[in-house]
């Protein structure tokens, strides 16, 4: 059995059978940043979440749900062939979508940081013209008219008013329990299963080459680097939030978990293959002011070096994550 520690609003392990719906901590995950004390997971509110995240209702011609650029059999990042969200009208935005995963773990959200508790984060698709282009206001009202709605508000939080705070709990109820623990490098740290000899090489060429940035279990430091992909920016990053030139085009590191289904690769989706990716950090690395310093003579690494690396990476991958039918569309 898999140990893991308590905190408050989450249960222990041996109530995962009991509950489905229970957050469990992973042992080896650091403590949740998210505030559960203000949003226990419950089964009414997690289902309420998952109805709300996959409904059109939320866009403002009822024709995209979150689920358009979050799918769960890509870990809840968007399909390659779209390596820029799509919205409202075929709306192109301007960043590859992230997946979701160990949302609850996470400090700050997108790839500039521009949101800094999981609460707030689908106002940003909400009210982006690229997305879903609707007024949370006129949302509210769409839902309490709607003939379902209030009663499964009523049912998760007691109240058949819907309000902006009880819609984003409920989402973020059904997000914070998006947590990816079980693919084969999982097991093979629980002692439950080997890795190949070629994957194990990986393992420890990640951890001499990769680990600097994409660091610990959740596999992200959670800074904000220039890694090269551009001399220039249209896209600022993370300055677009902090209005600090030294923050030019620096984005999220993202966790590598799942990484090798969730292509396209970086904010612009400029990569289509994880060789791609490494190819970059060998010899594609392009100077800026604000390039990483770690990058300046790129990443050395021979053709086998870069063959194990990706063996290593695919091991990331978590299919009971991925089939898990809590989250299936209903």
């Amino acid at each position: 059995m898999i140990l893991v520690f308590a905190v408050i609003g989450c249960k222990k392990d041996e109530t995962k059978k009991e509950d489905k719906y229970a957050f469990v901590v992973p042992a080896n995950f650091p403590a949740p940043v998210y505030t559960f004390e203000n949003n226990p997971v419950t089964e009414a509110g997690f289902k309420l979440g998952k109805k709300l995240f996959f409904d059109p209702i939320l866009s403002v011609d009822n024709t995209v749900s979150c689920n358009n650029c979050h799918n769960q059999s890509l870990a809840f990042a968007d399909l390659s062939l779209h390596p820029f969200s799509k919205g409202v009208e075929e709306r192109q935005g301007i960043r590859n979508a992230p997946q979701l995963v160990n949302l609850a773990f996470m400090k700050e959200f997108f790839w500039d940081g521009g949101v800094t508790h999981l609460d707030f984060v689908p106002l940003n698709a909400i009210e982006s013209e690229f997305e879903m282009d609707e007024e949370i206001g006129h949302v509210i009202e769409k839902l309490n008219a709607d003939p379902e709605y209030p009663a499964l508000f009523e049912q998760a939080f007691g109240s058949s008013k819907v309000t902006t705070p009880l819609m984003l709990h409920a989402l973020a109820q059904f997000t914070t329990m998006m947590v990816s623990n079980n693919s084969p490098y999982d097991k093979y740290l629980r002692g439950e299963a080997a890795l190949s000899e070629h994957e194990l090489e990986g393992l420890h060429l990640f951890e001499q080459k990769c680990q600097s940035c994409h660091a610990g279990i959740l596999f992200t430091d959670e800074s904000y680097r220039n890694n090269g992909i551009d001399t220039a920016f249209t896209d600022l990053g993370r300055a677009r939030i902090t209005a600090f030139d030294g923050d030019i085009g620096k984005f999220r590191v993202p966790s590598l978990r799942n990484v090798a289904i969730t292509p396209p690769y970086m904010h612009n989706a400029k990569f289509a293959s994880l060789e791609a990716v490494l190819d970059h950090y060998i010899n594609g690395i392009k100077p800026s002011p604000s390039l990483d310093a770690s990058l300046k003579n790129g990443i050395p690494m021979t053709p086998s070096e870069k063959t194990a690396i990706i063996s290593f990476l695919k091991t990331l991958t978590d299919k009971d994550f991925t089939q898990d039918e809590r989250f299936f569309r209903e």
